[in-house]
């Protein structure tokens, strides 16, 4: 069973629940977005890759 059910019941528990599950989907994809466009800079030349020595 989905949220997108017609049977479904929101509870708290599913609130909480979904909630946190959402928020971690979207910082996971938020680091993948990031270093996708870091990488893509650094291909092209826009952005240098800093060594700290």
């Amino acid at each position: 069973m989905t949220p997108f059910s017609f049977e479904w019941q929101w509870n708290l528990e599913y609130l909480i629940f979904f909630g946190l599950l959402y928020i971690a989907l979207g910082i996971i994809g938020l680091g993948i977005t990031f270093t996708l466009i870091k990488t893509g800079l650094q291909i092209f030349g826009f952005m240098r890759e800093r060594h700290f020595h």
